[in-house]
């Protein structure tokens, strides 16, 4: 059986779906072969968790598609959180773009 290719969409539909995230942003670092992501997920299901709990969360959601991609990234935030920080931050709220040139992961052929 041949393994789905993995999406920006395809990973933004299945958080949304799977942890009930009301926000969720999702940027394919490796220049569009889907084998990089780096993300934002907002979702009221990380209330009361710590990181490492929230991160174990999205990965257990992800778990197949994880599996096939290289290099993975995600911001995981609750809602309030998230309100807070695009205050603090004048209204930005995508993924931490650190460690890329132009928004691509140094050193991946595209």
């Amino acid at each position: 059986m041949a393994e789905a290719t993995i999406t920006e969409s395809s990973i933004k539909t299945a958080l949304a779906d799977r942890l009930k995230a009301v926000h969720v942003e999702v940027q394919d670092m490796s220049g569009g072969c889907g084998q990089a992501f780096t993300t934002l997920i907002v979702s009221p299901e990380f209330a009361g968790k710590n990181s490492l709990k929230r991160h174990r969360l999205v990965n257990a959601a992800l778990k197949d598609e994880i599996s096939q991609i290289h290099a993975w990234t995600a911001k995981c935030q609750t809602p309030e959180e998230w309100e807070k920080e695009k205050a603090a931050t004048g209204g930005h709220d995508g993924p931490s773009m650190e460690g890329t040139t132009d928004g691509k992961v140094v050193g991946v052929d595209q």
